[in-house]
């Protein structure tokens, strides 16, 4: 289990974010056809109008989350770890630090989509306690819905 915290992001770490998103997502390219949304994102104003977390392995940017409040739910908007990380807990204490997120915004639901060919994602998520809520296109990709139930303390599978 990671013992690295998530902490907010700030200006000086969006270097360091862009290069982990292109590590992570850059798989999917020929899988997609295009790059994934999460490549194509301006995190210099992410930073500034979103909460925005990274999780630093000595001077490397090893993971990031952006969360967004909604009126009635916490939308996850990214959520990556480094290849070279991953299997170390840094997912689970991003997922953790967005129900955290959904908490302190008095929000009871966290909500995310993924690419239906990033099928990894597809066992990753319901194995975290989300659950499918639909599939369809949105902004031209192919989209699956996932949502997870938050509760004062602590997160909870709604089926």
């Amino acid at each position: 289990m990671s013992d690295a915290l998530p902490r907010r992001a700030t200006r000086d770490d969006v270097d360091g974010i862009r290069r982990l998103v292109a590590d992570a997502f850059g798989k999917y390219v020929e899988r997609i056809g295009k790059p994934p949304a999460p490549m194509t994102a301006d995190y210099a104003e992410l930073v500034d109008t979103s909460r925005v977390w990274v999780i630093e392995q000595g001077c490397d940017v090893v993971g990031v989350l952006v969360t967004q409040a909604q009126p009635d739910h916490l939308l996850l908007d990214v959520v990556a770890v480094a290849p070279t990380a991953q299997g170390g807990g840094h997912g689970r204490a991003l997922l953790q630090r967005a129900d955290q997120d959904a908490r302190d915004q008095g929000l009871t639901e966290v909500r995310l989509c993924t690419n239906e060919a990033m099928t990894e994602n597809l066992e990753f998520y319901p194995r975290r306690g989300f659950h499918e809520t639909g599939r369809g296109v949105q902004d031209g990709y192919h989209r699956v819905f996932f949502a997870k139930a938050v509760t004062a303390t602590g997160p909870t599978s709604r089926r």
